[in-house]
């Protein structure tokens, strides 16, 4: 009889725990720091995304989704130069491009957002799927010439839009090995 509380109360216990560790787990953590937006990115060619948006321009024309999704890519140069072949030729930031389209040498650019490497994001699954607007994570692009990092990448961050999206937020989210 002894023996048999006992189990009871053991399993009882372990559920509790689990289930205020889940609770906990699922909650966004109190912010680490104050985010600081980073300083401009100088690009190897001059780009501004307030006059291509400006222009029309969505997102997804220059930064496709391919499968399988994870990230959002870059323009080729041969895309760029579809317009620019008879746009601001006198560039010289144009006819470095064009260089680079002609010799079939992709542009290095540098990257402005960068998640840490133990955690995985898909566009395909946050655009696509769950119609999140790029703005929410980049920030308004649309009005800037130069970008910078303006919003948080952090795990509270996330957390909150996950919350706000009523998304999961487990730690398996985002830290498993998709």
């Amino acid at each position: 009889m002894h023996d048999q509380r006992f189990r009871i109360f053991l399993a009882i216990a372990v559920l509790t725990v689990a289930s205020l560790a889940a609770q906990v787990g699922t909650r966004p953590p109190e912010p680490a720091e104050n985010f600081q937006p980073g300083a401009p990115v100088e690009q190897p060619v001059a780009f501004s995304h307030k006059t291509h948006v400006g222009l029309g321009l969505k997102c997804l024309e220059c930064h496709a989704i391919e499968a399988p999704g994870d990230y959002a890519g870059f323009p080729s140069e041969t895309q760029c130069m579809a317009c620019h072949i008879a746009i601001k030729t006198d560039s010289s930031h144009i006819q470095n491009l064009a260089a680079a389209a002609d010799n079939d040498k992709p542009i290095d650019w540098n990257r402005v957002y960068q998640v840490k490497e133990f955690v995985y994001f898909s566009h395909e699954i946050h655009n696509r799927e769950a119609g999140i607007d790029c703005s929410e994570c980049h920030g308004p692009v649309a009005e800037r010439d130069v970008l910078f990092q303006e919003t948080s990448l952090g795990m509270y961050a996330c957390m909150k839009c996950h919350e706000r999206h009523d998304a999961p937020n487990g730690c398996d989210t985002c830290h498993d090995t998709h």
